[in-house]
């Protein structure tokens, strides 16, 4: 019996020149991004370096390098630095702006449907995350989360798509577990809550 058609990991991650670099299309420029990245996150943790030093260093350094090319170019008749049109397009920002509306509009709504709605379970599941997200992060300070999240971006995307299909069939089967004890708990704390006083007090 053949299997079903398995949705293309690379196109789920949408296909794009970031989905390239999760999945290892181009092993140079991941291998550039890794070497950073960690590079990055030894100087921060291990050597103590600070992040606004390291960004002043850094600006300063090449601002040195273009200011001199750019007065040798022009003495020794040598092509100045090849930058681009240093300027954001109204396209960009558009085009940002509307990604971080899409967010905003979903958090907010999420809010209103706690704060407003008084949806318990979507409570229950805002709430959980947050306390999944504060517990992990007392382990660790925010730059190693951030380092952690590329070393699993450029890793678990890979191994993903490599054995996709014995990860989706036991994905499948845990997800049923969860989602059967989670419903089992979710029925005992709405059992708890007594719904019916309101209507109670309306019929009186």
């Amino acid at each position: 019996m053949a299997e079903p058609n398995r949705i293309s990991v690379h196109l789920s991650l949408g296909g794009d020149a970031v989905a390239d670099v999760l999945l290892w299309r181009n092993c140079r420029r991941n291998a550039a991004l890794l070497v950073g990245s960690t590079a990055l996150w030894f100087l921060f943790e291990r050597a103590g370096y600070s992040l606004l030093s390291f960004i002043s260093n850094v600006l300063l350094l090449l601002v040195v390098i273009l200011f001199f090319w750019a007065k040798s170019a022009s003495l020794l008749n040598r092509p100045l630095p090849p930058l681009p049109n240093l300027e954001v397009s109204e396209e960009t920002v558009i085009k940002a702006a509307d990604e971080m509306r899409v967010w905003v509009n979903y958090t907010l709504s999420i809010a209103h449907g706690i704060a407003i709605g008084g949806n318990l379970r979507l409570f229950s599941q805002v709430a959980t995350g947050l306390w999944a997200i504060s517990y992990i992060g007392s382990f660790f300070n925010f730059l190693t989360l951030v380092y952690i999240g590329v070393l699993l971006s450029l890793s678990v995307p890979v191994l993903y798509e490599k054995y996709q299909n014995p990860i989706d069939d036991k994905l499948s089967v845990a997800y049923n577990i969860v989602r059967i004890q989670y419903r089992k708990i979710d029925d005992k704390i709405l059992s708890r809550i007594p719904f019916s006083s309101n209507k109670d007090k309306k019929t009186q």
